[in-house]
């Protein structure tokens, strides 16, 4: 492994839980890869430009890949396409991904450009890869505990699928608000179930 992407759409960028977790993560992979090159994108700390009309009408007409319309999302494609393994880390904002991520998606998820669409559906043209992503929230969505529903999931692993992305880990940071230990304990979780993982064991130590 040569390269890894990392993406912050935390807003609380660097003191995130997720992002100090997948910093982690890429402490343990420089112990098994020492010319490891990191890609960090902080989706808060540099936000994306909004899309715009001139944009969404590049999209439905024949445009040079190399257009300055496409200048940003030619960027974050080229990033994506340099990786050997993607790492995600995300706050999990009213059910869903927050509006940053979202925005990185919109600008990553093009026709023509890293998916196609014909007769049998839409299908990726990206190489596959190891994506781990590291979803933080608050309150509880999966197991016992749950009071509340994960839309993110599913919908990030559609849209990752579309690109061409198959190799997927979900890692679940809940319970974030219930004080210092309840967060001690979900991040020994997750670093045990990192640890099991492929890409990670033996690495990942609590």
């Amino acid at each position: 492994m040569n390269n890894l992407l990392l993406i912050n759409a935390s807003p609380r960028g660097q003191v995130s839980h997720g992002n100090r977790l997948a910093l982690e993560l890429v402490s343990s992979l420089r112990q098994r890869y020492p010319h490891l090159e990191l890609v960090e994108r902080d989706l808060g700390a540099n936000p994306l430009p909004p899309l715009g009309m001139d944009y969404a009408h590049a999209l439905t007409t024949p445009t040079p890949f190399d257009a300055p319309l496409f200048e940003v999302s030619e960027g974050l494609i080229s990033e994506l396409e340099h990786s050997d393994a993607l790492l995600i880390a995300t706050p999990m904002h009213n059910f869903t991904l927050p509006a940053a991520l979202k925005l990185w998606i919109d600008y990553v998820l093009r026709i023509h450009r890293t998916f196609s669409s014909g007769p049998e559906g839409k299908v990726g043209l990206l190489k596959d890869r190891p994506v781990h992503v590291l979803i933080s929230s608050g309150g509880f969505h999966q197991g016992e505990r749950a009071r509340q529903p994960d839309f993110l999931t599913p919908y990030l692993r559609q849209v990752l699928n579309t690109l061409g992305l198959f190799d997927l880990q979900f890692t679940y940071l809940q319970g974030l608000v219930f004080g210092d230990e309840a967060v001690r304990a979900t991040l020994d979780e997750a670093r045990s179930a990192l640890s099991l993982q492929p890409l990670f064991n033996p690495l990942v130590c609590a």
